[in-house]
């Protein structure tokens, strides 16, 4: 009896992409991906245990590029992480791409750091080389290029200006450095934004 091949099969091969097998035989190694069918990842991205891949997923190593992606961490639909030559490296615990996705692009020479607990959400893009620390926050469609957000703890951490440093708003943040504690809302260019204590937008209780 002649093997079954699945339809689509060729484009992925074609694109470079694992099989549709094989995308869905990642759960055996404990990625969770409850629409295999609609998640496309190259041969070699490294998914560690507990790692969530939601509908529309695309991770894609090319070029000698590379993708890890750390425990417990979910790529939401309209998640796109793009190694071609460069290298991305998302720690344990990050949510990615929640309220409208988001991309991630490293081309050669680029390194993208996104630590543990970090969120990126809102339809926003980091392009060329950025650290966004642990607990960081990019929140809404801000293209990020060179920025440096700076460690601390998740936003569900009670003291505000101790949480990861966050970009909150809209527009372009280029060469731009959030420390710890810290916050930039702006509606253009973040560049011009004022840096504020995160106890500016969340005051801390009282006592």
């Amino acid at each position: 009896m002649s093997e079954v091949r699945n339809p689509d099969d060729e484009s992925r091969q074609r694109l470079g992409f694992l099989s549709a097998a094989e995308t869905a035989a990642l759960a055996h190694r404990g990625v969770v991906i409850p629409a295999s069918t609609s998640v496309l990842v190259s041969p070699g991205v490294q998914l560690a245990t507990g790692a969530v891949l939601w509908p529309g997923v695309i991770l894609e190593a090319r070029d000698g590029g590379t993708i890890v992606i750390g425990a417990g961490t979910q790529l939401f639909p309209g998640s796109r992480l793009v190694a071609s030559g460069g290298s991305i490296k998302v720690g344990a615990s990050a949510e990615i791409g929640e309220e409208g996705g988001f991309t991630l692009k490293a081309e050669a020479g680029d390194l993208i750091e996104v630590g543990d607990g970090a969120r990126l959400l809102g339809g926003g893009s980091l392009i060329l080389s950025n650290r966004v620390g642990r607990g960081a926050q990019i929140l809404g469609p801000i293209r990020c290029q060179n920025c440096t957000l700076g460690d601390g703890g998740s936003f569900r951490d009670p003291d505000p200006d101790g949480r990861g440093g966050v970009l909150k708003g809209s527009g372009v943040a280029r060469h731009v450095d959030v420390p710890t504690g810290s916050v930039i809302q702006a509606f253009g260019l973040f560049s011009e934004g004022v840096l504020r204590r995160q106890s500016y937008f969340h005051p801390k209780p009282a006592g």
